[in-house]
């Protein structure tokens, strides 16, 4: 089976693939398969945007595809940056620019509490759809650590862990990270579903 990944991330797309591929399931990008999506996330959680994502995916390509929306939220910013994640500060900021946002937003702050939360929606052309989500609590840091990751894993620490995401090869990111506990929880969902349709 091929499913089409709503997203031109690579990041993204080596993460899904590492643990499809253990269903037979192609991940492929939308590039591949000469589709161009730009949607607006309009979504108020990341439920919504990934659904957003997956069904004007889908539909462009009449394929079943997959999208993830994701996200850094911090307690002590009243769950922000969230769903504004990957836009936070406005447009043209670099990763660096938006944790050293979030890092000053948390000047003098005790409280370094935040999760990453990652939702996945998977639709189909039949019209049937399969979600899961995963989350992966942790601290803000006081600076960034680690050379590897992207986004804010250079400022997330796992504390059992001691280290940042940045700090972590991809396999022990991928154990523990919001995105690999969705994927193995929609690896789950997708299995049944495959199963259930060949009956």
């Amino acid at each position: 089976m091929k499913i089409v990944l709503a997203s031109k991330n690579n990041h993204k797309l080596a993460e899904m693939s590492a643990i499809l591929s253990q269903l037979g399931v192609e991940v492929v990008l939308e590039s591949d398969v000469g589709v161009d999506v730009e949607v607006e996330e309009t979504g108020e959680t990341f439920e919504e945007n990934a659904a957003l994502k997956a069904q004007a995916v889908m539909k462009a390509s009449g394929l079943p595809a997959i999208a993830d929306d994701s996200g850094l939220c911090v307690t002590a910013l009243g769950g922000g940056p969230g769903v504004y994640s990957a836009r936070y500060g406005g447009e043209g900021l670099t990763d660096k620019d938006r944790y050293e946002l979030v890092l000053s937003g948390l000047s003098g702050q005790i409280d370094r509490s935040a999760k990453f939360v990652s939702c996945i929606c998977c639709a189909f052309p039949n019209g049937d759809t399969l979600t899961a989500r995963g989350e992966c609590p942790g601290l803000i840091t006081y600076g960034p650590r680690g050379e590897d990751g992207f986004g804010y894993d250079p400022v997330f620490l796992v504390p059992e862990k001691r280290k940042t995401f940045a700090q972590m090869t991809g396999e022990e990111k991928n154990a523990i990270s919001h995105r690999g506990r969705a994927l193995e929880q929609f690896k789950t969902e997708l299995e049944k579903y495959l199963s259930e349709s060949a009956q």
